[in-house]
């Protein structure tokens, strides 16, 4: 198909700097036919969503590009071609039905007899209300003197012990990935893409980073993280994709959940 100003203008940087689709591959882990989609503006043949977002901020970084600037050049690029495919012919407006007017008719004589029997009750119940005697206000209760509250004893006040102070936590991380279904995963590690691809059901992943993590998966449900041992909280709901961000404070929040005090 043919290419537009972002697809034509990523081509031509990369040919500059004389760098080849390999390269970019061997560099970033993105397949080369997602490289040859971005630049021919395929956008069928990509993942879709924070996937392409992430394959552009991954080539920019590599080629020393404005990420920023090209992620705004994919959005107008993309974002013009999904417009134009979701415009669609006007749909006529259907006739109305031939039993129609009957059930408006008989809607209103409904109304108009709900309003006219309700008049009459109403009626009848102020009438009746009128009619009866009107009995003589109660005695006011005495007021009750108050009571002075009781102080705790010494025994009964609470003693709080200090709580024991978060250990410090350092060094680098240690990212364990399990999958219970299959899914699309991409992994950041420091900001570089360390994985992207298609997992099935029963795998166990494992990185490492010296800061921090980036999880993203199309099926959050299906994967399951352990930051150091530690269990971490789900990626996003279940059935839908999500994206999370761990590092040394997460490890910090986990140990800190788990210790007794």
């Amino acid at each position: 198909m043919a290419r537009g100003n972002f697809g034509e203008r990523l081509k031509r940087e990369r040919e500059l700097r004389e760098v080849t689709l390999e390269e970019i591959t061997s560099a970033t882990r993105i397949g080369p036919r997602f490289l040859e989609a971005l630049e021919n503006e395929d956008w069928k043949k990509l993942p879709g969503g924070v996937f392409n977002r992430g394959f552009v901020r991954s080539i920019a970084r590599y080629l020393g590009l404005d990420e920023e600037a090209l992620l705004g050049e994919y959005d107008l690029a993309h974002g013009a071609q999904v417009a134009a495919a979701e415009e669609q012919p006007e749909s006529k407006i259907p006739s109305t039905p031939k039993w129609f007017p009957v059930v408006v008719v008989l809607a209103v004589l409904l109304v108009l007899a709900v309003i006219i029997f309700g008049g009459i009750y109403a009626w009848r119940h102020s009438a009746s209300r009128h009619s009866v005697k009107e009995t003589p206000a109660a005695v006011e209760p005495a007021l009750s003197q108050p009571t002075m509250p009781l102080l705790p004893t010494a025994a009964e006040v609470p003693v709080t012990k200090p709580s024991t102070p978060v250990k410090e936590i350092s060094g680098p991380l240690d990212l364990l990935v399990s999958t219970s279904a299959a899914t699309h995963l991409l992994v950041l590690t420091d900001g570089r893409v360390a994985f992207y691809n298609e997992v099935h059901a029963g795998e166990n992943l494992r990185f490492t980073a010296d800061s921090e993590f980036e999880v993203t998966a199309a099926d959050s449900g299906a994967v399951l993280l352990e930051l150091n041992g530690q269990a971490m909280p789900p990626v996003g709901v279940p059935g839908s994709s999500g994206t999370i961000k761990l590092s040394h404070e997460d490890l910090r929040q986990a140990s800190g959940g788990n210790s007794q005090h």
